[in-house]
């Protein structure tokens, strides 16, 4: 049973940066279209950013410039570095499969944009 974990929020000012990571021991990460999403309060979760097997990108409006998706194909992690961070990106994070049949939702970690 593929099991993601999701790790790396945390508390920041606005226009802090942090970094997410999402590792899963069972699949590999280049093999797919992976993505990060995301669930503010009171939402249904949403669709951040999204990295194909072949390293294209593509990002929801609200992130471009400021949220950049990679993956570390030896270690098998996914990122998502948050620059210039908002109160409105204060959410839960996930990571899954952008499409199909995905992966059980890991708990998500939770970014909080506060002054």
């Amino acid at each position: 049973q593929v099991q993601l974990v999701e790790s790396g929020g945390g508390t920041v000012q606005p226009g802090g940066s942090l970094t997410l990571s999402c590792e899963a021991s069972t699949i590999i990460f280049r093999l797919n279209t992976m993505a990060w999403f995301r669930q503010l309060p009171g939402n249904e979760r949403e669709y951040v950013a999204r990295l194909t097997p072949r390293g294209s990108t593509t990002y929801i409006d609200s992130v471009k410039g400021r949220f950049t998706i990679s993956r570390d194909d030896a270690r098998n992690i996914l990122y998502l570095q948050m620059n210039s961070l908002k109160p409105d990106d204060t959410a839960i994070y996930y990571c899954n499969k952008f499409d199909g049949d995905r992966w059980s939702w890991g708990q998500g970690t939770q970014v909080t944009v506060s002054s």
